[in-house]
């Protein structure tokens, strides 16, 4: 299959924009979306918590502030600014990271696993597995199952304060599609243009399996929130 790499990915508007499309001061204003009670109901109290992607920390604060003890992780040097001294911050790619250390649970949300990049999705879950402590979960949050073709060019929806619509969306074949994004504030407008492709559930826990990992749950009732545990080791992962 053809790698949709994230060099295919772009964003407009104002202020810094990420590598793979996201405005910064965007996901500075974007409320969160159930995630953090998801989170906190299917960890210990108290748990070490590794969140991959943290962005600009609208859900990290939630986690904190519920008593979790969260070290974020993300490459938009950006973004990280934003979560200030909130937790403990690392600058890495996720795929690259290897702290040394293992977690009570790892965090990969905003549907990172969708990525159309064969490859990359690999990395990114060897990187769950690897930070993953004995006992420990990965809670991971999915596309649900035929989203790309519920979607619509011109379909909207509010979230607070925003208005979310589908600029466009792009069928590519393989359950890929490239799809545009548009958040607008009364002050201000985004867009964030990217390849994703909607796993099955059977491709999806095939994808987990290949990384050393395995479901223990589907947390929620559109089965986007998955809790995973760590079934095998992977030798240099």
């Amino acid at each position: 299959m053809t790698a949709f790499t994230r060099d295919g990915h772009s964003g407009t508007g104002p202020g810094a924009i990420t590598r793979d499309g996201c405005s910064v001061e965007m996901y500075s204003r974007l409320p969160t979306h159930g995630e953090p009670d998801v989170v906190l109901s299917a960890v210990p109290p108290g748990a070490s918590l590794l969140e991959l992607g943290a962005g600009a920390g609208r859900v990290t604060r939630p986690l904190v502030a519920g008593g979790l003890a969260v070290t974020a992780v993300d490459e938009s040097a950006e973004m990280l600014a934003q979560i200030g001294e909130t937790a403990p911050t690392v600058l890495s790619a996720i795929e690259d990271l290897d702290l040394g250390r293992q977690f009570d649970a790892v965090m990969l949300a905003s549907f990172l696993v969708n990525t159309a990049d064969d490859a990359q999705r690999g990395r990114l879950l060897r990187a769950c597995r690897r930070h993953t402590a004995p006992g420990g979960c990965v809670l991971l949050q999915r596309e649900r199952d035929g989203l790309h073709e519920a979607l619509n060019a011109g379909d909207t929806w509010d979230r607070g304060p925003m208005k979310i619509s589908v600029v466009s969306i792009e069928p590519l074949g393989g359950g890929v599609s490239r799809t545009c994004i548009g958040y607008a504030f009364e002050d201000a407008r985004w867009t964030q243009t990217f390849f994703s492709q909607n796993l099955s559930e059977p491709r999806f826990e095939a994808a987990l399996a290949d990384a050393g990992l395995a479901v223990d749950a589907y947390l929620t009732d559109d089965r986007t929130w998955v809790r995973a545990h760590v079934v095998r080791a992977q030798p240099g992962s």
